[in-house]
């Protein structure tokens, strides 16, 4: 069966035990049927289809490279998008978190590495750490990302920009279509009228612990990608008004019992550069950099891939001692009724929006990917099953676990010496 090819490099996959009838639409007469009981083991297995990286790498990469072939349709065309697409004026931005105390970071100028936090009259924090690191961190450091002081670092800063971040997304398109019809005089209205903004976003972890968003940027005539956008619908234009909205835009945090309300805004530092078929930065390079980070989640930052429950020790977590506190935090701060999300989203250190979003005309859909998917499938294997279209397909289907049988039959042992619920 077709599942089952596409389960079998899938780490996780779902156990399903059941079949198939395919019966005569006249006469209730069963034509075809699958069964599962031919299957080894019993159970059909199907792709989890997950995006996490961490999960499943063969899942994984199946949803970057839809996620790849969505953002670079809209940069190119195709996929229903039509080629004039690539005339339009088109940015790749960067939009940074605020500083919540200094970390080490990896430095380099050339191609060679600088020391971290170079600091020529020394001196130690109000806690007594150096404020200075001389070292020259590599890729793999694992110091890099955390604070030079924990004691000085703003931790319910971080977790508060992370849990903010969506909206402060969702503010900043609104303050974008706005910005632009200011800066070409007219209203929303009748900027709605002639052109149209269009992005595709990924969020991404930093190293140390908050995330940042990279978005795809297009102006698009009021049709969207099928019409061109006015000639005053330039890419100096869009950067100016980016520039405007990225600097304006905020939000406030709710205020708890505990605690008095926050402003959240972006970082100082964003980058915004126009995407070309032929420059440094080109349209495959900005779809390949943003399916990449699609796939991954707050595990780069050494924090856990999954919910933490009630059984879970803080202490115990296997986490590094940054994300720890982060965590510490979103628990403490989830306390209070208005945050009592955070605690939910304590593995992801207080994020709880979608890593990838696309508006609605940017290109095709992930849905659309996945049914063309389907369909080929489906069309590679009709010779199967029946193509009378009086017949009537039935399914029975029950779940019955996740994982492969290989791997349940090597953990049996272990789970035998486990000690069972009432053990002492």
């Amino acid at each position: 069966m077709t599942q089952h090819i596409h389960a079998v490099r899938c780490t996780q996959p779902v156990r399903l035990r059941g079949r198939v009838d395919h019966l005569d639409g006249s006469t209730g007469e069963v034509i075809h049927r699958y069964t599962t009981v031919h299957e080894p083991g019993g159970v059909l297995r199907v792709a989890c289809k997950t995006r996490r990286a961490s999960r499943c790498p063969s899942c994984a990469e199946t949803y970057r490279a839809d996620t790849y072939q969505l953002i670079r349709a809209g940069l190119t065309g195709g996929k229903g998008v039509p080629a004039t697409v690539a005339a339009h004026p088109c940015l790749f931005v960067t939009l940074t978190a605020p500083s919540f105390g200094p970390v080490h970071a990896r430095r380099e100028k050339n191609g060679r590495p600088l020391p971290c936090r170079p600091r020529r009259a020394g001196g130690t924090c109000p806690h007594g750490q150096a404020v200075a690191c001389n070292e020259r961190h590599h890729a793999d450091d694992p110091r890099t990302g955390e604070p030079i002081c924990p004691d000085c670092y703003d931790y319910t800063g971080a977790v508060l920009f992370n849990a903010t971040a969506p909206e402060l997304w969702r503010r900043f398109t609104i303050g974008l279509r706005r910005t632009l019809a200011r800066i070409v005089g007219m209203t929303q209205q009748e900027f709605g009228q002639r052109a149209r903004v269009s992005f595709a976003k990924v969020a991404e972890y930093q190293k140390r612990g908050v995330v940042h968003f990279h978005a795809v940027i297009r102006l698009d005539g009021p049709g969207g990608p099928d019409t061109a956008p006015p000639t005053w619908a330039t890419a100096d234009l869009l950067t100016r008004a980016v520039t405007l909205a990225a600097g304006n835009v905020q939000t406030l945090t709710p205020r708890t019992a505990s605690a008095a309300s926050r402003t959240c805004r972006w970082g100082a530092q964003f980058d915004i550069r126009p995407i070309t078929t032929g420059g440094a930065l080109t349209d495959n390079a900005v779809a390949g950099y943003i399916a990449k980070y699609a796939t991954k989640a707050a595990e780069c930052t050494g924090t856990l891939d999954r919910r933490i429950t009630r059984a879970d020790r803080l202490d115990a977590l296997p986490v590094t001692p940054h994300a720890r506190r982060l965590i510490a935090e979103c628990l403490r701060i989830g306390q209070a009724p208005e945050l009592a999300h955070l605690a939910r989203w304590a593995h992801m250190l207080g994020f709880r929006g979608h890593f990838s979003t696309k508006s609605r005309a940017y290109s095709t859909t992930l849905g659309k990917l996945r049914a063309a998917r389907t369909d080929h499938q489906r069309a590679q294997h009709a010779h199967d099953t029946p193509h009378d279209e009086t017949v009537l397909i039935v399914t029975h289907w029950r779940f019955v676990g996740l994982g492969h049988l290989d791997d349940l039959a090597a953990d049996a042992p272990r789970l035998a010496d486990a000690p069972k619920r009432g053990d002492t």
